[in-house]
């Protein structure tokens, strides 16, 4: 039943449709009212409709301009019965194709496997008639009657069956399969997006305005049609090496290859430990980071990089501090990154709460007699008789720091009990 070049489907035997309809669809509702308004005999069609709830019609062949399938009589006679529908011509399927690809909304629909009343109307109104007439469904039954018979009646009433199931079934009919039908849309919705991408304006004229978008109904009737996303691919162990700039070619004066390749590897850690974050579970619930000043990200770089080298002394310039300020400063981010580098810099007077809270905390951390004397001078309180401090941060945490020739560096990071935060430095002057 196929010359090997033309697309056809062949659908198994529907079971009985006892107690029930043969179309829900409104365009399967159509498929058989071009049925009946065409049949003279309605005799015929209704004993073709019993035929068909009793699951008297075999397997259905569909292809281009005709259904068949083998129809069981009632008295088990079997008769081959076609039902014939005119293809559209390529001109047509130009116009249809035109149509549809202008409106997001008819491709969704028909991957959705529906066929809302608008595409069908914008397709007629195209000059394409999607959907039979009256006299349209032409029928030819080996029992040779001249007028649909209950054998072409059945048929019929099961395809309107496979059409509630996929329109596609209806447009196969027509002359186009699924696959190639979809593919010619995805062309043609392509090339107009180019299109309306590049079409110039009147010379000197500012565009006209934002590039026309889809419409709200459209983009929801799409919703359920995707596909579901693939998992995510496993983590990597580490970043991966950035590209080598060993290359034949010398650098231009103003480019430092190191300082780049450094740049570089930085980048690639940063998406790595952006990525890990992204797949750990609550990511969505979590504030996104602050953004960074010049002056942290040079400390942020600085703290990657390895000291003595010309990037440290670069990114202490960039900072705008002295070697051994940079030093303390890389400390204070590596023990606790913005906070920790807020704490190192700012010197700030606690309000009436905040003040009442860390005196309450410094109360309650050590024994009675066992709390060392500490000076207090605005958010810093230093150890009398040591090198140790409390750096007192806004977020409420205490932050250890010793003394080292002369300047206060970082010791450790953040505790909530200030007892915990001074345990690791020591008290001895």
């Amino acid at each position: 039943m196929n010359d090997g070049h033309e697309p056809e489907r062949t659908f198994a035997a529907l079971p009985p449709s006892r107690g029930r309809g043969f179309a829900s669809s409104w365009w399967g509702q159509a498929w058989l009212k071009a049925l009946e308004d065409t049949a003279l005999d309605g005799e015929q069609l209704k004993r073709g409709r019993k035929l068909a709830r009793e699951g008297g019609v075999g397997a259905v062949s569909v292809r281009p301009g005709r259904i068949t399938a083998v129809v069981q009589d009632r008295d088990s006679t079997a008769y081959r019965s076609d039902v014939l529908l005119q293809r559209l011509d390529d001109e047509h399927w130009d116009r249809f194709l035109d149509m549809a690809s202008e409106r997001a909304g008819h491709i969704a629909a028909l991957l959705d496997r529906e066929m809302p009343p608008d595409l069908v109307e914008d397709a007629a109104a195209a000059g394409v008639d999607l959907l039979p007439g009256i006299g349209d469904l032409e029928p030819e039954c080996s029992c040779e009657a001249w007028d649909h018979c209950p054998h072409t009646g059945a048929l019929c009433y099961q395809v309107a069956r496979l059409l509630d199931q996929d329109p596609f079934v209806l447009l196969l009919l027509r002359g186009r399969d699924e696959r190639r039908l979809l593919d010619e849309l995805q062309v043609r919705s392509t090339a107009r997006a180019v299109r309306g991408s590049h079409a110039p304006g009147p010379p000197g004229a500012e565009p006209s305005g934002p590039a026309r978008g889809v419409r709200a109904d459209e983009a929801f009737a799409a919703r359920d049609i995707l596909p579901p996303l693939p998992a995510p691919p496993p983590l990597p162990v580490e970043p991966g090496p950035p590209a080598s700039l060993h290359v034949e070619t010398e650098p231009g004066a103003d480019v430092d290859p190191a300082a780049l390749e450094f740049l570089a590897a930085d980048a690639a850690a940063r998406a790595f430990a952006l990525l890990a974050d992204a797949v750990t579970d609550g990511h969505e619930r979590r504030p996104p980071a602050a953004e960074l000043s010049p002056d942290q990200d040079a400390v942020r770089l600085a703290a990657a990089a390895r000291p003595g080298t010309l990037i440290t002394a670069r990114l202490a310039t960039a900072s705008g501090r002295q070697p051994a300020g940079l030093d303390a400063a890389v400390r204070a981010w590596r023990h606790g990154g913005a906070a920790g580098l807020a704490v190192y810099d700012e010197e700030w007077l606690p309000g009436p709460e905040e003040l009442a809270r860390a005196q309450a905390q410094l109360a309650a951390a050590w024994e009675e007699g066992e709390r060392p004397h500490l000076r207090a001078v605005r958010n810093r309180w230093t150890v009398v008789g040591s090198d140790a401090q409390l750096r007192y941060g806004r977020d409420g945490r205490w932050w250890p720091y010793r003394k080292e020739r002369s300047r206060w560096v970082p010791a450790g990071p953040a505790d909530d009990d200030p007892a915990g935060a001074l345990a690791g430095v020591s008290l001895e002057a």
